[in-house]
Parts: C-alpha cells; sequence; structure tokens
C-alpha cells in the first residue's frame, strides 16, 4: 500500500498500523505534499494521499474514485494569509488586483469565503489573477478570473507591486515589507472558529477507490493510528485543529464545499453524507465505525 503524508508522526503511525494488519505501506517521498495531489486523482499513484479539501471535493465532483477517510491533516486558521506590501486593508479589495497560485487553492477557497461573508466583498468586482490550474482536469476557472502571463510568478508580481494582494500560505515570501490585510487576524480568526464551530479545515486524507476494497483493514487501522496521534495533540484555542471523524468534519467540509460552489470552484453540490455514503460502501462499515 503506498501512501503520502506531509507529518512524520501519522506516517510513522499508517506504516506501524498496515503492518499490524500484514500489509506492507510504503511512504511516497513527495514533498511539498500539495504535489502528490494531482497525480494521485489522475494515475492512482498513491492508495493513501493527502490532499486539500476542495480537491478532494472536485474529485468526487468530477466522478474520480477517491474517497474522503475523515482525517484532519493539516488544520490551521487562514486570515493571516490575505496580505499586502503597502498600505491597504481588506476594505481595499474591491477593485484591486489579488493574486492567488491557483483558483481551486483550498486556502484562496476559504478566504475568498471570509471576503463575501465577513467582510461584504462582490468577489465579481475584484481582480483576480491566478497563476496555476488546480489538480483535478476539467476543472476550468471561472470566466471572472484571468491566468497571469506564462513564465509570471505570483510572489515576484506581488513583490514588485503588480498585484495589490496576495493569498499565500507557506510559499508566502520572506519580506519585511509584507503584512497582512486583515487587522489582527488571529483574533478575527479565532472569532470566526469560535462562532462556527470548527477550524477552516485545509488538507483531509483521501483514498482511492480500488485501494478501499483491496487494503480495507489497513486503511481502517492506519484511520485508528491517525485519530490517536492527532487526539493526543495538545488543544490550543476554542475549537480542534485536528478534527477526526465523519460528524468532526462535517462542519469545515459543508463550508468548503458551499463557499467552493458560490466561487464556480466546483461544478455541482457535494453533499457531506455522500461523501460517508462512498467511503462506508467502499470500506464496507457503517458511519459509526468513522466516527459518524
Amino acid at each position: 500500500m503506498k501512501f503520502v503524508l506531509g507529518r512524520d508522526d501519522l506516517a510513522d503511525a499508517v506504516r506501524a498500523a498496515a503492518r499490524g494488519t500484514g500489509t506492507q505501506a510504503e511512504r511516497l517521498d513527495v514533498r511539498p505534499v500539495n504535489r502528490a495531489a494531482r497525480p494521485m486523482i489522475a494515475e492512482s499513484s498513491a492508495d493513501l494521499c493527502e490532499l486539500p479539501i476542495v480537491t478532494l471535493l472536485q474529485a468526487v465532483a468530477h466522478g474520480r474514485p477517491v474517497l474522503l477517510l475523515p482525517v484532519t491533516a493539516l488544520g490551521r486558521f487562514q486570515h493571516q494569509t490575505l496580505v499586502t506590501c503597502g498600505d491597504l486593508t481588506v476594505d481595499d479589495v474591491e477593485g484591486r488586483t489579488v493574486g492567488i497560485r491557483s483558483w481551486s487553492q483550498t486556502t484562496g477557497v476559504w478566504v475568498r469565503g471570509f471576503l463575501s461573508e465577513q467582510f461584504g466583498v462582490d468577489l465579481r468586482k475584484v481582480d483576480w489573477v491566478v497563476y496555476e490550474g488546480g489538480h483535478v482536469d476539467g476543472q476550468a476557472d471561472p470566466s471572472w478570473v484571468r491566468r497571469a502571463p506564462e513564465g509570471a510568478r505570483l510572489q515576484a508580481d506581488f513583490l514588485e507591486g503588480r498585484v495589490d494582494f496576495g493569498i499565500m500560505g507557506n510559499e508566502l515570501p520572506s519580506d519585511d515589507r509584507v503584512r497582512t490585510a486583515i487587522p489582527d487576524p488571529a483574533t478575527v480568526a479565532t472569532a470566526w472558529s469560535k462562532d462556527k464551530g470548527f477550524v477552516p479545515v485545509n488538507h483531509v486524507v483521501g483514498v482511492g477507490e480500488r485501494a478501499a476494497g483491496a487494503y480495507s483493514a489497513a486503511i481502517l487501522a492506519a484511520y485508528d493510528a491517525m485519530r490517536d496521534v492527532l487526539a493526543a495533540t495538545p488543544r490550543n484555542g476554542p475549537v480542534d485543529m485536528n478534527p477526526v471523524g465523519f460528524e468532526a468534519l462535517r462542519g469545515p467540509v459543508t463550508q468548503a464545499a458551499a463557499y467552493a460552489l458560490e466561487q464556480d470552484a466546483l461544478p455541482r453540490p457535494v453533499d457531506f453524507d455522500e461523501l460517508v455514503a462512498r467511503s462506508c460502501a467502499a470500506l464496507g462499515v457503517p458511519p459509526s465505525r468513522l466516527g459518524g
């Protein structure tokens, strides 16, 4: 069984759990971990793989054989990822240029949702610039989004003033001019999560449909092992940063799906219960086995 996970502690837990069922688990070395998403979706290059939430939702919407294993591989606040180099703030977003790596990037879907919901931004009044496509073939960008010229780079365009704002997580450049566009983003993010009851989860775990049948015992054991590792992670804040189980993930996945649909990042609605039913059918278990 081949798998891709960014966290070493989760990877070690999966390897040991699979071995306990008589299955040899091989960790594929893919860095950064989001580079594993496209080959996982298109070629089934991994049997179990860390995936951005929006990638998984798009894969399901387009009929790809990918299932949700309800484990958070990366949970974090997102409000701080909207940045600028000038004197602009979030109140100035409409009518300005905002750059983002990909329209389908999960961080961007969350931030655009915040802009619309919390700050009253009309997303179609923003000059959106994207630099690459998403992970799922067949998912086109909206007509109201433009692609940067070939060879352009978000970080350079941002630092050199060709875009007014950027949405960047791990790819944020180190520069003293960079600051967050949302004042006191940690406080705003904490309040948002407290109100919603969940963190804006970034990455979850996906499983190939074929693998679910071939390695069901190993995958279920891997779920248990990852759940135990994450349960032991200290909880600092009003909500769990590492939710595990169908019911724990219902809120963030449902919200991400709603934002993505509103932003033309999904071709159709994806209901959370659809994800539950597909996973349980493929693994041959009731929802309660996976925290439902």
